[in-house]
């Protein structure tokens, strides 16, 4: 058992190796797959009308703010956001190219912030991880410690055991999460870029 544990551990330690060294040194908490890029450009996901005039007013419309975060929140599928948006917009026929600029400076806004928000808090648990692996290295050193003494303390490396054995299994599962959390940047683009081509085929 304390074996399994201590083989346990090493490959814990091995596995963070990848946490210490991120790919882009401009960003060293960052470490996903995926390049970090801090915010969303704009000219990547609208190819409509310019928003210089429009900036910030949409937080002025309460119609456009509500529906700004019910298309932005990631529990609204997708194609029920589109529909929401060619309702909207069908509904808007006297000023449709203002009201879908607005629409799309306020989704702009929200999902540049949400994806920040989400790339903040991985960069806070590869902080966490780096300590973390720290520790079970640590902890790993003094448990093989213990067991090499002349007389080894049975309940101290019990002790230790089982401390270093939840260490490994919070490191382990945080590893996991990282792992899936990585693939939200990403799927907040895709979200903007559908909805933003979803508003221009509506303003045309």
């Amino acid at each position: 058992m304390i074996r399994r544990i201590a083989i346990g551990a090493l490959l814990a330690i091995a596995a963070s190796s990848g946490v210490g060294h991120a790919a882009d040194p401009r960003y060293p908490d960052w470490p996903c797959a995926q390049a970090k890029v801090p915010e969303i450009s704009l000219a990547a996901v609208w190819a409509g009308p310019p928003l210089d005039d429009v900036q910030n007013k949409w937080k002025e419309d309460a119609k456009i703010s509500a529906l700004v975060e019910k298309l932005a929140a990631r529990r609204t599928p997708l194609d029920d956001a589109q529909k929401a948006i060619t309702d909207f917009l069908t509904a808007s026929a006297a000023d449709k190219t203002n009201a879908g600029k607005l629409l799309f400076a306020g989704l702009f806004d929200a999902l540049n912030a949400q994806r920040s928000s989400v790339m903040n808090g991985i960069e806070r648990v590869t902080r966490k991880q780096r300590e973390a692996a720290e520790k079970i290295r640590a902890d790993t050193l003094a448990l093989q410690a213990l067991q090499s003494a002349s007389s080894p303390d049975q309940a101290k490396v019990d002790e230790l055991s089982n401390q270093l054995l939840w260490e490994t299994r919070i490191f382990e599962d945080r590893q996991r999460v990282v792992r899936f959390v990585c693939e939200v940047p990403t799927t907040i683009d895709q979200r903007l870029f559908a909805l933003g081509r979803t508003i221009q085929q509506e303003m045309e």
